[in-house]
């Protein structure tokens, strides 16, 4: 069936809601806004659904969610793990309530007993109660840190992390087989809870996760004593965050939390933002503004499901605020955590930091520095989730640490995804600790570039949308795999990692041996120097990404050498 064929069957049948052809009638006479709604079906992909809110195939809406959720409750029932129940949590975006509910009554419909949170919560605190309730599985409504427009829906499993291979690929095929609407199964609210399917959850909930994350501080001391002192400034964008972040931080004794008045209720039309994005530095305009206000220490946002976090800490030479990329929060935190609890003599001679391809290599190391295996992992905390629930089966290490540069990081093993909560708790206490010392964050991390190095990331992203973009983009990735790529600017390539091909090339010899990862469509250039480059097309997004790092003996050598490799790769990919 071709896209004009199905646009005119949503329009006409009876398996869909007046409101929705109501709106599909009004795009009639724009056929580039039909194929775009048509042209293909939303797919549930490895990390479930993320796509633009509306009526069609290619877009979030009941229809789309209740398939996925039909889908997903097959393969409970199948599995004959139903009786565990699942948990359900959403942000702040436009129809995360409904479609959150709308998941419930699907499964509930089904036999399978849900546990809903009473109001919006954070991502890290879902995988916290699946684990905590002993749950089959646990789902998410939320599209993370993308525009407005956008929702999602995120699927995770018994261990709190999100589905990996195999069960990603069969929950998919058992979506894909729900053929119609009619299919979905449903059940009213009242009905639901006579059964005792549906079910709430709330504050009790909340009081164990900030239990267990007050449990992970190392120097519960010094934070109630620098926290006097401390200043912080907070954004939740608009979303989950502040659920959990101002109660969590006074009760560790931090007296001076300053949380940005216009962005703290929820609000999935994000008014203050175009973007809710801490990667984004535009983000922090207002953060920033009340910064300079009160004289804070550090300006730390979540985006609204609170598994990221941006930082800005004061450089009190200069009196500006620096911006911290992921990777270097993200390190912060394990550096001070690691050699923190080495010194306390409880750092395990077992440990293991996991790290994702594409981050800083400065990751390696600290590992080195410490005595801990470094683990790398695909693009996706997920991946790192796996290794977690691996090394708890064999017993052969203990996780300490693990991140990916976008932003997310996980201090302890009580969850299995990102955890900007814990990050924000993390940082303020990093402060705390350095401020005992006479230090602030921006001297701590300079300390670390003088201690390794300095490494420096960043990337790059052209965005490509529809169905053309798709094509180019895969376009793209075909064309590189073509070239004979020797150099990239001023650096010799030294091996080359194709995860699609599962081979890694020695330039020089020609040599080709595994990756040793699962197949994924990524090429990466290992470069002289401690150097590189990476490109793949992003999982949930219309964009190519481009990552590069390098290493320097100075701030400004190293950011001049990014520069020049940034300009060279992305002229490598666009091939000019």
């Amino acid at each position: 069936m071709n896209y004009l064929e199905e646009y005119k069957k949503w329009c006409e049948s009876p398996e869909f809601d007046e409101e929705t052809k109501n709106e599909l009638l009004e795009i009639k006479n724009d056929e580039k806004e039909i194929e775009d709604r048509f042209y293909k079906e939303l797919e549930f992909g490895t990390a479930g659904l993320r796509g633009i809110i509306g009526a069609g195939t290619n877009r979030m809406n009941k229809y789309t969610v209740g398939k996925a959720t039909q889908g997903l409750a097959n393969y409970i029932n199948e599995k004959n793990v139903a009786d565990k129940g699942v948990a359900i949590s959403y942000d702040s975006r436009k129809m995360s309530k409904e479609f959150s509910k709308q998941t419930a009554l699907i499964l509930n419909a089904n036999g399978i007993k849900t546990y809903l949170f009473e109001n919006l919560r954070p991502v890290p605190e879902l995988s916290f109660a699946v684990r905590q309730l002993g749950c089959t599985a646990g789902i998410m409504i939320t599209a993370s840190h993308n525009p407005p427009k956008y929702n999602g829906y995120k699927v995770y499993w018994d261990d709190g992390s999100q589905i990996v291979a195999p069960k990603d690929k069969e929950i998919i095929e058992k979506v894909r087989s729900v053929e119609k609407y009619s299919d979905i199964k449903t059940i009213t609210e009242e009905e639901a809870k006579q059964k005792n399917l549906f079910n709430t959850l709330g504050k009790e909930m909340d009081e164990k996760y900030i239990n267990t994350l007050k449990s992970l501080v190392i120097n519960p001391e010094i934070v109630k004593d620098q926290g006097k002192e401390l200043k912080v400034v907070y954004t939740p964008l608009h979303g989950t965050g502040n659920t959990i972040v101002e109660k969590l931080l006074k009760e560790l004794g931090i007296e001076n939390v300053y949380v940005v008045p216009e962005q703290k209720d929820p609000d999935g039309n994000f008014p203050t933002v175009s973007y809710p994005n801490p990667e984004d530095p535009k983000a922090f305009k207002l953060a920033l503004e009340l910064a300079k206000k009160v004289d804070a220490d550090v300006v730390l946002a979540n985006d609204p499901d609170a598994d990221r976090l941006g930082v800005f800490a004061k450089d009190s030479k200069t009196g500006e605020y620096k911006d911290y990329t992921g990777n270097m929060s993200a390190l912060l935190i394990a550096e001070y955590r690691i050699s923190q609890s080495k010194e306390k003599g409880i750092l395990s001679n077992k440990g293991m930091l996991i790290k994702t391809i594409v981050s800083s290599n400065l990751a390696d190391a600290i590992a080195k520095e410490y005595n801990l295996e470094l683990r790398e992992v695909l693009t996706g905390f997920k991946y790192i989730g796996e290794q977690m629930k691996l090394a708890e089966q064999n017993q052969d290490r203990e996780y300490v640490f693990g991140f990916e540069e976008s932003y997310g990081c996980l201090i302890g093993s009580y969850a299995r995804d990102k955890d900007g909560i814990s990050a924000v708790m993390s940082l303020c206490e990093a402060a705390c600790y350095y401020k005992s010392k006479g230090k602030t964050l921006w001297d701590a991390m300079i300390d670390i570039y003088e201690k390794y190095g300095y490494y420096k990331e960043t990337q790059v992203s052209i965005v490509l949308e529809g169905a053309e973009g798709a094509e180019k983009i895969k376009e793209m990735m075909q064309q590189m795999r073509k070239e004979k790529v020797e150099k990239i600017g001023n650096y010799k390539v030294l091996k080359i990692r194709d995860y699609q091909l599962n081979e890694v090339i020695d330039i020089n010899t020609q040599e080709k041996t595994e990756t040793g990862l699962p197949k994924s469509n990524v090429l990466y250039y290992e470069l002289e120097n401690d150097n590189w480059c990476c490109i793949r097309p992003s999982g949930t997004e219309p964009k190519i990404k481009l990552y590069m790092g390098v290493k320097g003996i100075s701030n400004k050598e190293a950011e001049e050498n990014l520069e020049i490799l940034k300009e060279a790769m992305v002229k490598l990919v666009k091939g000019e």
